[in-house]
């Protein structure tokens, strides 16, 4: 099956050759958008639930020890501005020990996160169904979800046959991937990337999702991911800077270096996303 993004240009392109009408394409892009959808509620939501928002919303009221989960949605909802007031408070973006504390101290992100997964304001967190799909098209294997945040991408490639390892700078964010893992009755392996470095030649498929702007070596990483991935492994990501992008935590600013050491060290551009999200996938040398 043809990937959202390669279907919905492939659709385009009919329009424009006027071989079918432009009131098909919203239909129909809305209809293919909700078979990922399905595809990622499946995934994420606990069993004996129907609804994933219910779902992640008592998953994470679980992890915090809070009944309410009318109140876990209004934390979630207000996590944005909590997330920029701690930033404003504590963060020094020169001091890269203050980054890092930020992220081990933070609930606001979690609960931000996690309210991302949700798909109720944003489509976004949809490129980890488009990871998968195209990851099972190479076979099952081993899985590295590199910058792992909440572990959603982790639990979504795990419910579909991969071996699955989460990997991120905060702890936090690792202990409550650990939880979801554990409340599955799942196996799974967790890195703490301020202590513990990738293994080599031990993955088949790597995502990357929204992290490079976060990092304040982003050469280095793609370096590390590289290594960490088996000959002819894929790493999926983005590696785009907005102009002007002035988000909290985003650090780096040009990724085009960082695209350019992956090709130097043997990463070939192999699929592209030029029409929905941007995403973009390497393959590494045989």
């Amino acid at each position: 099956m043809d990937l959202l993004p390669d279907r919905l240009k492939a659709l385009w392109a009919s329009i424009e050759a006027k071989q079918r009408s432009a009131d098909e394409y919203e239909p129909l892009k809305q209809q293919w958008l909700d078979e990922y959808k399905k595809i990622w509620s499946d995934a994420l939501r606990l069993p004996g639930f129907t609804d994933l928002k219910t779902s992640l919303l008592t998953e994470l009221g679980k992890y915090e020890s809070i009944d309410d989960i009318a109140e876990v949605e209004r934390r979630c909802r207000r996590a944005g501005k909590d997330l920029t007031a701690e930033w404003d408070a504590s963060v020094n973006e020169s001091d890269r020990a203050s980054v890092e504390a930020f992220y081990n101290t933070s609930k606001a992100e979690i609960f931000g996160l996690l309210w991302w997964h949700v798909i109720e304001d944003d489509e976004t967190p949809l490129g980890y169904v488009l990871a998968n799909l195209f990851a099972l098209q190479h076979g099952k294997g081993s899985y590295l979800d590199f910058g792992s945040g909440v572990g959603s991408g982790a639990v979504l490639f795990h419910h579909s046959g991969f071996s699955t390892t989460c990997a991120d700078i905060s702890s936090p964010m690792l202990d409550f991937c650990r939880f979801r893992f554990k409340l599955r009755d799942w196996d799974g392996d967790f890195i703490d990337l301020k202590t513990t470095p990738l293994p080599e030649n031990a993955y088949d498929f790597i995502t990357a999702m929204d992290v490079f702007e976060h990092l304040y070596d982003p050469i280095d990483a793609a370096e590390r991911l590289c290594r960490a991935l088996r000959p002819g492994g894929h790493i999926l990501g983005r590696w785009a800077i907005e102009e002007h992008d002035e988000r909290r935590g985003h650090i780096a600013k040009d990724l085009r270096p960082t695209i350019e050491r992956m090709k130097e060290i043997g990463m070939t551009e192999v699929w592209r996303d030029d029409w929905i999200w941007g995403h973009r996938v390497f393959r590494k040398a045989t």
